[in-house]
Formats: structure tokens, C-alpha cells, sequence
């Protein structure tokens, strides 16, 4: 299947910001996002996901760039790793309030954005995400996404396998087959469920969610960089 992402990415963001909803493929999982008060709360309820459970904002590398508040070292330390091995990781950060796009955000988007004056940015994703994610930047219009599934109920890495009801609720679905990273039988975690992208919040550099490849990526932490991940309780 050829693929055109940036063509896919003009397409998908042109239904968002006309208020519409999209399930679009990463190389980790399948994505839901929205860019509007009453889309995010289509998706959250679709989803049955929880109020109290905020979802990340679209992001590429500029974006961490311009908006994650860290030291130069760890900010390098990303930027290594994110070019070494293109692993798919999410950046937990404190975040700069006052640029354009955090100032775009609603009450009730920034409460399902942020939380505890952090924001989540997934990191590696694909160019499909990449090119969507320079499109929000570019008109400091935020897009809020999660996984494309019923909350907690696992990741999704192919398109037949997301619920109905979830599915129903999208105006756009980008259906580039199964994910990229998606190995049967080796991305389930410990319950079962399938696995989406492992989150660090680089704060204190511990591990808010393992995800896939969380092995090679404390590995290449502990190794690279020197830094032992501790897991969260």
C-alpha cells in the first residue's frame, strides 16, 4: 500500500479543525484525536474514559522543542535517543504557558490535556503523526489524542480489531494495515491487554506506563545515557 502522509496528514487535519474526530495509524498503535471541545468529548465518551484520565497532545520533535521546560542534557539525551533508535517514547514534562498553542487551549481541553502542570508528548510515532503534528504547530492549533480503543481495554494495532463504538465516532479513519510495531503475541503485557507507548515523566525520570520495547529502552537508558528509570508505584 503506498502511502502519502502528507497528503493523509492535510486530509486528517482539515476534519479536525472543522470539528470532526480521526482514527489515524501510528507506527505503535492506532490513534483517536480531536481538536475541539465537543470532539474530545465525543471521543471520551465513546471511549468510556474517565474525566479524571488526561490524554497527550500531538506532537513531533519541534514540539517538544518549543514546549517541554527541561535542562539542555536531558533535552539532549531525547534527541540522541530519539535519532539513534526512533523508538516510540512519551515525554512527561513541565511545559511553557505562555506560548501560542497552550494558549489556544479550553478550560475543559486543558484539563484533558495537562495534568499536575505537565504535558505528554508522544515522541517517535511515525511521519504520518510527525506531518499532523507540524500542521498544529504550524497554526497553533492544539490536538489532543489517545488511543483508539474502549479505555483500559488495550491498544488497538489494527483496524478491525477497535470497537464499533469507537470506530462510529470518527469522521476520518487512516487504515495503513497493522502497526508497524505490533508483534503477535510479544506486545501483551502482563493482563493481557495489548501494549501502547512507554511514558517517562522526566521530572524525576521515572516510568508512568511501560509500554512497547520498555525492555530495549531501559536498556538503552541504563547503558547510553547512564540513567536508571525507576518504575512508579
Amino acid at each position: 500500500m503506498k502511502r502519502d502522509y502528507l497528503k493523509d496528514a492535510k486530509r486528517v487535519y482539515k476534519i479536525l479543525k472543522e470539528g470532526g474526530i480521526a482514527i489515524v495509524y501510528m507506527r505503535n498503535a492506532y490513534a483517536i484525536m480531536s481538536g475541539t471541545d465537543s470532539a474530545l468529548q465525543k471521543v471520551y465518551t465513546a471511549k468510556k474514559r474517565s474525566l479524571n484520565r488526561p490524554s497527550g497532545l500531538v506532537a513531533n520533535a519541534r514540539t517538544h522543542e518549543k514546549l517541554h521546560i527541561l535542562s539542555r542534557r536531558k533535552k539532549n539525551i531525547i534527541k540522541k535517543f530519539s535519532k539513534k533508535y526512533n523508538l516510540p517514547i512519551s515525554i512527561i514534562a513541565p511545559y511553557r504557558k505562555k506560548h501560542p498553542i497552550i494558549s489556544k487551549f479550553s478550560n475543559f481541553s486543558k484539563m484533558l490535556a495537562t495534568k499536575n502542570n505537565t504535558v505528554n508528548l508522544l515522541l517517535n510515532s511515525g511521519p504520518l503523526r510527525e506531518n499532523i503534528a507540524d500542521l498544529s504547530l504550524k497554526d497553533n492549533f492544539p490536538l489532543i489524542a489517545s488511543s483508539a480503543n474502549l479505555s483500559q481495554r488495550g491498544t488497538k494495532y489494527r483496524v478491525v480489531d477497535i470497537e464499533d463504538r469507537v470506530k462510529k465516532c470518527a469522521d476520518i479513519i487512516i487504515n495503513y494495515g497493522p502497526c508497524e510495531l505490533y508483534k503477535e503475541g510479544k506486545t501483551i503485557d502482563c493482563d493481557g491487554l495489548s501494549l501502547s507507548s512507554t511514558q517517562i515523566d522526566f521530572r524525576d525520570m521515572s516510568i508512568v506506563r511501560k509500554g512497547v520495547y520498555f525492555k530495549e529502552i531501559y536498556n538503552i537508558f541504563k547503558d547510553e545515557f547512564n540513567i536508571n528509570l525507576v518504575l512508579r508505584l
